[in-house]
């Protein structure tokens, strides 16, 4: 296989749409979009939250709750001819954490309306790409290409955020490292401007539009529609999970694999410390195992997991382990300490919807959400595990959620 030297940064994610902004005078609304303006109390405090629960400003004075992407140009328009425009913020699933779907004083665009008219964008196959309205889930889109054998290639953990969310964040997964973040995988886009213009771009026509609204958090337009690259779909995923106690074995492991080419088609990193609950990673392993892998946390006082995916179909089913086999060739996991299944594309990809039905069931998906993303050079990953992983988590006087640590190409 051949090789390449990748430079690498890696994305540590910590747990613990669009503003175009003061507040006026919220009336007379546009005749068009007047009967789709929600006030009440409902509508109003469906707009005031987010999943991170951090921040708490000033509601909204209004939602508008969209029959078609012309009332979300309609709106955008007003705004802009008034002497002082309105705070507007799109909000697909509001999976934002610090407050970036809501608008303090102004208006709150629910997306999700559009499912229940005929004028979104919806989803349509041709071929090899899918053109797919802003506020579709990922989920959605996957089963939609799936009846057709085909897929996108790039992904987030979790499925049930909008087409149009991510594409105005990154979308970073453990595909990222050579498939790219959801934003380098984008043909074209539908945006609704700040002057409400609906303008069609892409790297070739309006690019600098295109480019700025790809991971723009917003503030250059509404995406309404995204034409989405696709390859045929493989039906099943092999999924391992490798042990290490010494980060520097761990992290060298992590960026030889990503340097293969024709490798893994998913790698990601978890971190297991002492003072995070068992349920942060009993899911992941047998039953019989947890005991094992208790006591190994318990000894070195933090565990560094890699969990690698490799896809298959019907005619390389033969030969998928004999290739896992010479990828893990020379890594320096914990010996003995290597766990695999064998799941279904959807069963690998929808992994975090049991996850967050347990919550749920639990009473602890609706809480706050203090999440935090970081990009750290190559150069720096092992000052950072030494003080933050090693020195300040543990010394926390209280439980840490999950941790993950992954390698992306910066060329991606």
């Amino acid at each position: 296989m051949a090789k390449s030297r990748p430079i690498s940064t890696f994305l540590v994610i910590i747990s613990f749409l669009s503003h175009f902004t003061p507040s006026i005078e919220l009336s007379p609304w546009p005749v068009e979009i007047a009967p789709r303006i929600r006030v009440d109390p409902d509508a109003i405090a469906t707009a005031s939250t987010d999943f991170g629960k951090q921040v708490h400003p000033p509601n909204p004075a209004a939602a508008l709750y969209p029959s078609s992407v012309q009332d979300i140009a309609t709106l955008v328009n007003f705004s802009y001819n008034l002497s002082s425009p309105l705070s507007i913020a799109a909000r697909g699933r509001g999976h934002s954490l610090l407050g970036q779907a809501m608008a303090p004083n102004g208006v709150v665009v629910e997306m999700a309306s559009l499912n229940n008219s005929s004028g979104g964008s919806g989803i349509t196959v041709s071929g090899s790409y899918a053109d797919v309205g802003g506020e579709q889930l990922w989920v959605d889109l996957l089963q939609a290409t799936l009846k057709h054998g085909l897929a996108p290639v790039s992904w987030t953990d979790y499925l049930y955020i909008t087409v149009g969310g991510t594409l105005s964040n990154a979308g970073i997964s453990g595909q990222a490292f050579h498939r790219g973040p959801q934003i380098s995988n984008v043909l074209e886009l539908d945006v609704i401007t700040g002057k409400g213009e609906l303008v069609t771009c892409s790297k070739d026509t309006n690019s600098e539009l295109f480019f700025a609204v790809l991971g723009g958090l917003g503030q250059f337009g509404i995406i309404t529609r995204a034409r989405i690259p696709l390859e045929p779909a493989p039906k099943r995923a092999k999924w391992i999970q490798l042990l290490y106690n010494d980060f520097s074995a761990f992290s060298k492991d992590q960026e030889h694999l990503i340097s293969i080419n024709n490798g893994l088609d998913y790698l990601e990193g978890l971190i297991f410390l002492q003072n995070s609950p068992p349920s942060n990673w009993e899911s992941s392993f047998p039953p019989s195992d947890h005991p094992r892998i208790s006591s190994l946390i318990s000894k070195y006082g933090i565990i560094y997991c890699i969990e690698a995916v490799k896809y298959y179909d019907d005619s390389t089913s033969h030969t998928v382990d004999q290739e896992l086999q010479g990828l893990l060739k020379g890594l320096n996991f914990l010996p003995d300490l290597i766990f695999t299944k064998n799941v279904s594309l959807v069963d690998f990809l929808n992994r975090v919807r049991g996850a967050e039905l347990a919550l749920r069931s639990q009473g602890l998906w609706d809480v706050p959400h203090p999440w935090l993303n970081l990009f750290i050079p190559r150069s720096r990953m092992s000052d950072f595990n030494s003080g933050v992983f090693r020195d300040i988590l543990p010394k926390l006087n209280q439980t840490t959620a999950p941790l993950l640590v992954y390698p992306m190409n910066r060329n991606k």
